[in-house]
């Protein structure tokens, strides 16, 4: 996820596309460095790349369920960017497909619903914390989530 043409293809399969020059024709980037970031996607398990043609093979890459996950991740991201930016300076905005209407997304708790964006709530050791990390975060106290309804 560090390099930034991953984010790119992914925000782009989260469009709809699929196929190798489609990508490519969007994002401008090399056909080195698509090929070499479809190739890390795919192996991470975030694409998979199925033939659509043959004689010559073609294939088109498709968001697999684990790659569908991160789409709340690129929502986030583009929404802090967002946030920074005049209104008038947004080159893309988050709308309802139904009405049109900008959405405002926000990270919330799923326990009671308060937004995550404050210093209420903090980073803590979990159950497979090395050491060092135990250390770190050990003045933060921790119980289990009550169960979902």
């Amino acid at each position: 996820m560090g390099e930034w043409w991953t984010m790119l293809i992914l925000h782009d399969a989260f469009d709809g596309y699929t196929r190798f020059d489609q990508f490519q024709a969007n994002l401008g980037v090399s056909s080195s460095i698509l090929t070499s970031r479809l190739k890390t996607l795919t192996g991470q398990g975030l694409l998979e790349r199925r033939r659509y043609q043959t004689r010559p093979d073609r294939y088109e890459y498709v968001l697999t369920d684990l790659g569908r996950s991160l789409r709340p991740v690129i929502v986030a991201l583009a929404a802090w960017g967002n946030s920074r930016l005049d209104p008038s300076e947004r080159s893309m905005i988050l709308v309802d497909r139904a009405t049109g209407v900008e959405a405002d997304p926000v990270l919330v708790d799923s326990n009671t619903g308060r937004p995550l964006d404050d210093a209420t709530f903090v980073f803590a050791a979990g159950p497979a914390a090395s050491e060092t990390m135990r250390k770190r975060y050990e003045h933060i106290p921790t119980r289990p989530a009550p169960p979902q309804r």
